[in-house]
């Protein structure tokens, strides 16, 4: 037998509560079954919907364990929570969706072109590789899934979402269509979206709605001139002029940064077959990090190199639409680190771009992130003790981007006398990424207050992350809500265990 906890909502007490049912267990028993299984033996009369049973109609949407899913592809586990997607709620798990769909009515969520009709009898119009260039972004089913898990709709009624976005691209890349959805797209907030990837992730026909609808747009609008924000085109000036997106503190440690640092007095030549891409973050404003990398590596017996020539990997301008320039930062990060067997990194998003991005422009290099360099490697009895208490913040660019959640838990976990606590909701976003914490400091914030909510509930000395965006953001947060709790990069951490 399983436990199924359903979360049910009676519209004429205006009450929520609430149930658990047991049912005979299943072998991959999809949710939608395990629903009918229990109004049957229970006469539960839990409200829901359901259509099709294919994954073609979106209609079954819901929320397992906090995640949307189509409830006849989800399979049901034991003591699994159900409950409605984050919409108005009808009954039980049935949702009111009549605001979205007055939405798309209400911004035109159509081809507008005057010769559509004569287009549309001309298919030599459509070039296959113009087709395949939005044919994903046509899959969508209307389930707002996506809707349901945007962090930054719950703080702003200025974004529209990612259902929208992706329906303002799959338009505006149409070869048919004559008429831009640019100024339309940043009207409706296309620059408050962080880059989370939850929406991408949550997708039942796994359409990359961040990476192929919401950057591409992005893109199109930077190249009409309608966008980015002024502070973005600020970062793309300091790229220019520097090759970093942001220079060093004054009064720091390394005045020209980790990297040249770091070189002074020895060969340019390479000498070992591992590299460290520093980062604009690490490499000016969060140096220590560096250094603590290197110092953790060498007592592991790991010799590498910093290359010199190394420039910003373009992360901040891809998710800014800025991309003119990135074609000369991939030439210049390829030439650099093109004889490396490993590149590791200690950024997420560095990382990200790199594994992800790169490959667009045909460059294809082994990075790996430091948690996943380290994971297997590290001895406890080798270590000093460390005792505190510690969670962790899962960074939007690791493990959604990367699939990297497991390696970070196993190096807190292997620290003698850290104790981990694990946070309500990890991966939810801190609000940091997309140009975000620049351009919309106001969501920034308010997604990092709802991090450090969490954060604060678990009395813990440190929350751990991996991403130096994520690092200032939740750091602003803790300070400006006087917390207890400091956020920590885990190689700070693990250099505490080496000392």
């Amino acid at each position: 037998m399983i436990t199924v906890n359903i979360k049910r909502y009676d519209p004429v007490k205006d009450l929520h509560y609430t149930e658990s049912y047991e049912i005979e267990e299943i072998e991959k028993m999809k949710v939608l079954d395990a629903l009918a299984q229990i109004n049957k033996k229970y006469d539960a009369d839990i409200a829901y919907r359901y259509s099709c049973r294919a994954g073609q109609c979106g209609s079954c949407a819901i929320k397992v364990n906090g995640k949307a899913k189509l409830a006849c592809k989800a399979e049901i586990m034991d003591n699994d929570v159900l409950e409605p997607l984050d919409l108005p709620i009808i009954k039980d798990l049935i949702v009111d969706r009549t605001e979205l769909n007055d939405k798309i009515k209400n911004l035109n969520m159509y081809m507008a072109s005057e010769d559509l009709e004569e287009k549309k009898n001309k298919p030599e119009i459509i070039k296959p590789e113009e087709y395949a260039r939005c044919d994903q972004l046509r899959g969508c089913i209307d389930c707002f899934s996506c809707i349901s898990m945007c962090p930054v709709i719950k703080k702003t009624d200025k974004y529209v979402g990612p259902f929208f976005m992706r329906g303002f691209s799959n338009i505006e890349f149409d070869p048919r269509e004559d008429e831009s959805l640019s100024e339309k797209s940043v009207e409706n907030g296309i620059y408050y979206c962080t880059s989370c990837g939850e929406c991408s992730k949550t997708c039942p026909k796994e359409i990359d709605i961040y990476g192929k609808a919401i950057e591409k747009l992005r893109a199109k609008i930077f190249s009409e001139k309608q966008g980015p924000l002024k502070p973005h085109k600020l970062i793309r000036e300091a790229v220019l002029n520097t090759g970093r997106t942001v220079q060093p503190q004054k009064d720091s440690k390394y005045p020209e940064g980790f990297v040249k640092e770091y070189n002074k007095n020895k060969s340019s030549e390479k000498k070992n077959k591992i590299a460290f891409f520093t980062g604009c973050m690490i490499d000016n404003r969060l140096p220590w990090i560096a250094e603590y990398l290197i110092n953790v590596l060498k007592k592991l017996g790991y010799e590498v190199d910093v290359p010199e020539s190394q420039v910003c990997c373009g992360s901040p301008l891809f998710r800014t639409g800025q991309i003119d320039i990135i074609p000369d930062l991939v030439k210049t990060n390829y030439e650099t680190f093109k004889d490396y067997d490993t590149i590791i990194t200690v950024c997420a998003g560095c990382g990200a771009t790199l594994k992800n991005n790169y490959p667009e422009y045909g460059v294809n290099l082994n990075v790996m992130d430091i948690s996943e360099f380290l994971d297997g490697k590290l001895n406890p009895d080798e270590m000093n003790e460390v005792n505190v208490k510690v969670t962790y913040h899962d960074p939007c660019h690791l493990v959604r981007s990367q699939g990297i959640s497991k390696e970070p838990r196993n190096i807190l976990k292997s620290i003698k006398g850290v104790e981990f606590i694990e946070m309500d909701k990890p991966d939810q976003c801190c609000g940091a990424g997309g140009g975000v914490k620049s351009g919309k400091p106001e969501i920034a914030e308010a997604l990092a207050d709802d991090k450090v909510d969490m954060i604060d509930k678990l009395d813990v000395d440190y929350v751990v992350t991996i991403c130096p965006f994520c690092e200032f953001n939740i750091n602003d947060s803790l300070e400006k809500k006087k917390s207890k709790t400091s956020v920590i990069n885990i190689m700070e951490l693990l250099n505490k265990a080496y000392e």
